[in-house]
């Protein structure tokens, strides 16, 4: 048998492969890092992590109050919140607000939060089993190109509290497998999965000034497309 570990990993592979291959991050990635674009990023990151750890605070759901058990070790307000003051200055709120991309993934956090729950673990899982793993190779190559003074401005990629990254990802993906998942439940999160991962795509686009509105509009109907066929109203 499968486990959903496995099942969610294979059933987000082309969407993986395809944020990878986003301009900004296929740049990032070769060592091409905008420090304006960069900080852009964390910005609006900010608020998608806010949102989303607020909510998984929040929530009675009893599968995705799993999650809070995690919160300690992964959660990234506090980081982002310090490398905004690097590069934003002490006043950074009233300097920022959340782009157009950012708001969309914002609103679905709160959608699913409200209506499915559970489904919170699907942007769960995408951004942060991301972040411990693609994302300290990207902590890596920022380090070199951008050279912060102690590593300011790089917060967000630091996880004190976990030592072994494998390991703690392992264990995580073991107590995934213990949910009580029926197949269409298992279905409806590799799909949430997948919004997530094009939700972080039209982020990257538009940081790098490549979103198009009728991408937008492709990205919002297959969402409501998909959240219909699974029953939502």
């Amino acid at each position: 048998m499968v486990t959903f570990s496995k099942q969610i990993k294979e059933g987000t592979k082309k969407s993986h492969s395809a944020a990878e291959n986003t301009k900004f991050v296929a740049g990032f990635l070769r060592g091409v890092v905008d420090p304006e674009k960069y900080s852009k990023l964390i910005a609006n990151f900010y608020y998608v992590y806010d949102t989303m750890e607020q909510r998984i605070d929040e929530t009675k759901d009893p599968l995705a109050e799993v999650l809070q058990s995690w919160s300690a070790d992964l959660n990234r307000t506090s980081t982002l919140e310090r490398d905004l003051r690097y590069y934003y200055g002490p006043m950074w709120r009233d300097k920022l607000e959340p782009s157009e991309a950012c708001n969309k993934y914002c609103s679905r956090i709160n959608e699913v939060a409200e209506k499915d729950p559970y489904l919170l673990i699907a942007h769960h899982y995408t951004r942060y089993i991301g972040d411990l793993s693609g994302g300290q190779i990207l902590k890596g190559i920022a380090e070199k190109a951008l050279q912060p003074p102690n590593g300011e401005g790089l917060h967000f990629y630091e996880f004190p509290r976990i030592e072994d990254a494998k390991e703690w990802k392992t264990n995580y993906r073991q107590v995934l497998d213990t949910l009580e998942l029926d197949d269409a439940m298992k279905d409806a999160l590799i799909e949430e999965a997948n919004n997530a991962f094009r939700l972080n795509m039209y982020l990257f686009d538009e940081v790098e000034g490549s979103a198009t509105k009728s991408l937008w509009n492709i990205l919002l109907g297959f969402i409501k497309r998909s959240y219909e066929l699974k029953g939502g109203n």
